[in-house]
């Protein structure tokens, strides 16, 4: 059974990208699944350290850029935001060319909040970075701007 509020091809949830840092590093958003998101990102002068390797923000914000998007999807977004609380990473393995992909899967989605684990791979399916990423549920009319 899906987690998601409504059924949304993974094309849509793709075009939340445009305008963001996620079009900027392009991040993108590939498979949407019954419990998980799978995004992918380039490895190269965008998201590198200066000894070519990939930058441990860009591993994070990938997470938290899977976290986010998925969190939305299970929530009525004419009702709630879900904002990110807190996030940590642990860092495996270089990652040195071609992409990387992440998956999240749920850990808890409660009323008030959420909690993602992100795995990020490489294209050899090597473990470059394991995320985890606490989300709030935030109702519309309490947010304030």
């Amino acid at each position: 059974m899906a987690i998601w509020f409504k059924e949304v091809p993974v094309e849509q949830a793709d075009t939340m990208r445009k305008g963001t840092m996620l079009e900027a590093l392009d991040i993108r958003m590939i498979e949407l699944g019954d419990d998980y998101i799978k995004g992918s990102m380039p490895v190269d002068h965008r998201t590198v350290q200066p000894y070519g390797i990939l930058h441990g923000g860009a591993s994070v914000t990938l997470a938290e850029s899977l976290g986010s998007v998925a969190a939305h999807l299970t929530v009525d977004p004419d009702k709630y935001y879900c904002v990110g609380m807190e996030i940590n990473a642990n860092h495996l393995r270089p990652a040195t060319k071609g992409r990387v992909i992440g998956t999240a899967r749920p850990i808890h989605i409660g009323r008030s909040s959420q909690v993602w684990g992100i795995e990020i791979v490489d294209e050899d399916g090597k473990k470059i970075c394991i995320s985890r990423i606490t989300m709030a549920v935030v109702p519309k009319d309490k947010l304030r701007k």
